[in-house]
């Protein structure tokens, strides 16, 4: 996505070999209109496969997941929550996450209501690095006995495995931008 591509080029930044930040339009302060495009490409994408919901994970996920939702036809947003609280309490799906931002594992969760059996979900994130949140969001689907019908993530760090880990195992992927390396804290982007 041209708009994304270019944003990742103008305001993005390179730490060390392996961290993107892209804090300035993506997940801290947030780019409406940029994120009214990512909803809208992630739709033309994978409305053919028809979703009935639109999952991520707390919190930078759900910018783009709730423009997703909007673009396919004002379809439900869930998110994964990271931490346990008092108000999703008794049966929820939980998975293990390990988050590459963060440095952290964490234990998402989604109460069993919200992803009805047979459900056809597209999920949503703001990264793909090593795609532990990918696979978490999916095994909550497994246990649900829901159906991923893809992944669209906003940028992906394709020099890491995350990308080739999820098309192995099936799902369809898309990445709005691919940052192929970090030179001198400088994002290489793909076209």
């Amino acid at each position: 996505m041209k708009e994304l591509v270019a944003a990742v080029r103008e305001y993005g930044i390179g730490i060390g070999s392996d961290i993107v930040k892209v804090d300035m339009f993506l997940n801290h302060r947030m780019d409406t209109e940029l994120y009214v495009k990512i909803g809208q490409a992630f739709a033309d994408e994978f409305l053919q496969y028809k979703p009935d919901l639109v999952l991520t994970v707390e919190a930078s996920g759900i910018a783009g997941a709730l423009t997703t939702a909007i673009a396919c036809g004002n379809i439900p947003v869930v998110f994964a929550k990271k931490s346990p609280t008092r108000n999703v309490t008794g049966d929820v799906y939980e998975s293990r996450v390990f988050s590459f931002t963060h440095g952290v594992e964490n234990h998402i969760r989604v109460a069993k209501q919200y992803i009805p059996k047979g459900s056809r979900v597209l999920i949503v994130d703001d990264f793909l690095a090593n795609g532990e949140a990918a696979e978490g969001l999916c095994d909550l689907c497994r246990q649900a006995d829901a159906e991923v019908i893809g992944i669209g993530v906003c940028v992906e760090k394709s020099f890491q495995p995350g990308h080739k880990k999820l098309a192995e195992a099936g799902y369809r992927v898309l990445a709005l931008a691919k940052v192929t390396g970090i030179k001198d804290g400088r994002l290489l982007v793909e076209d």
